[in-house]
């Protein structure tokens, strides 16, 4: 069973009522499922406000992140600035609807040859040639005002305003797009910053047990009641255990440099501020912030999805400017003018006398360019097909980030249930294991069995929280959260 929403696409045509040219809008039909494969969604009253779904988790260092970098990404102000330019190209393209005025003023002082040119040698035979000169010597005082104005009477110019409201759409919802997965990237990225903590917290705890473990077989082999083999395994696995530390440590402090870096700061300015370890934000609740998931229909996704919005505004754009190109076919009619004062002496320049002035209209037409104006036509209709196709696919990429963040979340769900599980049988059977080898029952291989097993799910389970917390912030992502419909973009 589906639902059907509708976009604003392509009517190829030209339309001369009104005296306008240009494709016109219809409302195509296009399936989506009318549910989610994974069925979360929470009741109105206990969902969690998608705007600011990251203050579900409760992790005041989480709230703090997103704040700085909503004020201070470089990526985010960089998506602002090209919403100022989208503005400003608007007002660029709404100008051609007014006319265009203009003013000059001039003087000029003139002395059109000199007394030894071949002109002033001739006067200068009959006479003083200075004196001749001089007598052509003339000083011109001229102010002018021009005025011009094309009549969009095939829309044009018109449509080309579309556009320009359409990409002021496009950018402003491109910049709600790079919100939204800023703030997914900061929680990302924090909450892999508290899960390398807790892995090297458990690293550190094994390795204490192994130390111990150490110890014990190197005692028993003193006493002669344990082999030298069972020493050497023993520090094998405290060795192996301990060439973790390193690349943990590595992946914690580039992931706090990465989220430095989000910040628009130095990459180790968080160094400090996230040293404490805490817990991962969410893991200790997962379920109680899923159903509080407000999911909706799959239809209401695409009125909120950002990506999808400006696909959709730039198919609108690529229309409207079908309309400028096909606009280029007709003729360009202007209304001309001009008015001035122009005089040779500055006494009389503001008289009746010095007054000059002309209007009438101008007709255009690019009749022949040997299919230039056809070709830029059909090129923008391709191009709007292109737009189509790619907002299409938005919509099904869309669709499916939602669904695969469900499945993972309801898959890795059920995967940390079982290594939960698996954790506590593995710390039973290293105690139980230990106190056999240590009575002569049972073989050291069995304690280090036991070992490896428990630091294994134990690191397991931590990533597994990772998991299960990043598939819900995945789920925010995919619905477009992070933004609220209501608010402009801001106006820097």
């Amino acid at each position: 069973m589906s639902v059907w929403v509708r976009s604003r696409v392509v009517l190829v045509g030209v339309v001369l009522a009104g005296c306008a040219v240009g494709p016109d809008y219809r409302t195509p039909e296009m399936a989506v499922p009318d549910r989610w494969g994974e069925p979360t969604a929470a009741a109105p009253e206990h969902a969690t406000d998608l705007a600011t779904w990251w203050r579900a988790f409760g992790d005041p260092m989480l709230d703090e992140l997103v704040d700085a970098a909503l004020a201070q990404n470089l990526t985010l102000a960089e998506s602002i600035a090209r919403i100022r330019e989208a503005r400003a190209r608007r007002v660029i393209a709404t100008s051609g609807l007014f006319p265009h005025l203009g003013t000059s003023a001039e003087y000029q002082y003139t002395r059109p040859f000199s007394e030894n040119s071949q002109f002033g040698t001739f006067l200068g035979a009959s006479g003083d040639a200075a004196a001749a000169a001089s007598l052509f010597t003339t000083d011109l005082y001229q102010a002018s005002f021009d005025a011009s104005w094309e009549l969009d009477v095939f829309g044009g110019i018109r449509r080309g305003i579309e556009a320009a409201d359409a990409d002021v759409a496009a950018a402003e919802d491109a910049a709600r797009a790079t919100q939204v997965t800023l703030l997914a990237e900061v929680a990302r990225t924090y909450v892999a910053v508290r899960s390398l903590q807790r892995r090297l917290a458990i690293t550190a705890e094994n390795l204490e047990s192994q130390r111990t473990s150490v110890e014990l077989t190197q005692s028993r082999f003193d006493s002669g009641l344990a082999s030298e083999l069972d020493v050497r395994q023993a520090r094998s696995l405290l060795a192996t255990t301990e060439a973790e530390v390193p690349d943990l440590e590595r992946q914690r402090e580039q992931a706090v440099h990465a989220l430095s870096v989000l910040l628009a700061r130095e990459p180790n300015a968080l160094r400090d501020r996230l040293a404490p370890n805490e817990p991962i934000p969410g893991a200790a609740g997962p379920d109680a912030l899923a159903v509080r998931i407000p999911m909706g229909l799959p239809s209401d996704l695409l009125r909120r999805r950002p990506d999808v919005r400006r696909a959709e505004r730039q198919v609108a754009a690529a229309t409207a400017r079908i309309g400028v190109a096909t606009a280029e076919l007709f003729p360009k009619i202007s209304l001309t003018g001009f008015a001035g004062l122009q005089s040779i002496s500055a006494s009389d320049f503001f008289t009746s006398g010095s007054r000059y002035f002309g209007a009438g209209p101008t007709i255009s037409w690019r009749v022949f360019e040997g299919g230039r104006l056809h070709a830029a036509v059909e090129a923008q209709e391709a191009a709007t097909q292109q737009m189509l196709y790619r907002y299409e696919q938005t919509v099904l990429t869309s669709l499916r980030d939602v669904e695969d963040a469900l499945v993972a979340y309801a898959k890795e769900r059920r995967r940390r249930d079982a290594l939960a599980d698996a954790v506590g049988q593995n710390q039973r059977s290293v105690v139980l294991s230990r106190d056999l080898y240590v009575h002569g029952l049972g073989t050291y291989l069995a304690v280090l069995d036991a070992q490896r097993a428990e630091y294994a799910t134990e690191d397991s389970l931590v990533q597994s929280d990772q998991a299960v917390v990043e598939a819900l912030i995945s789920t925010y992502k995919a619905l477009g959260g992070g933004w609220e419909p209501t608010v402009e973009m801001a106006r820097e």
